[in-house]
């Protein structure tokens, strides 16, 4: 099975971030977040830490 892979626009965007040269817009953020949660590959087996 391949591995997941966020798409080259997302991957900028995120490398963009987390230099500081762009503050991301919400919708950004949400892409953000929905790559890693897509990609997350033991998704709902949190360590149940709050």
């Amino acid at each position: 099975m391949p591995k997941k892979q966020s798409s080259s626009k997302v991957s900028t965007l995120a490398g963009k971030v987390l230099s500081g040269g762009k503050k991301p817009t919400i919708t950004e953020s949400k892409k953000l977040a929905a790559s890693v949660l897509s990609q997350d590959e033991k998704k709902g087996q949190g360590t149940g830490k709050k």
